[in-house]
């Protein structure tokens, strides 16, 4: 039985991505295989330490241990606070009078009569 495993490290920018698929030693973590893929020399603004990290979109901490399969994703740092967007764009929505000022929701509208 070969005691290395299969992986995959992929990072992307709206305009270029890379997957690098490779084999790393059976209990790997997740930031050993971040080492071993050379990613950085694509993309040098990652540090690896401190990088936010997923197996196949869900999140995991850098000391996980690998399995064979498993996708790394390396995520870059959110520009814009979602909840903050949200807000902002209820807020919009009830000065256009799409949303109710009160409840937030759609405002009533009045049926005409038949």
């Amino acid at each position: 039985m070969s005691n290395q495993i299969n992986v995959e490290v992929v990072y992307g920018l709206p305009e270029h991505q890379v997957l690098l698929a490779f084999k790393v030693d059976q209990g790997c973590s997740i930031l050993e295989a971040i080492q071993q893929s050379c990613i950085v020399q694509h993309f040098p603004e990652i540090e690896p330490e401190n990088a936010s990290v997923g197996i196949f979109s869900r999140a995991a901490k850098l000391t996980q241990e690998l399995r064979d399969g498993d996708r790394v994703e390396i995520y870059r740092p959110l520009i814009a606070d979602p909840k903050e967007l949200r807000k902002i764009r209820a807020e919009r929505a009830k000065a256009e009078g799409r949303a109710s000022k009160v409840t937030g929701g759609r405002p009533k509208t009045k049926k005409a009569d038949s």
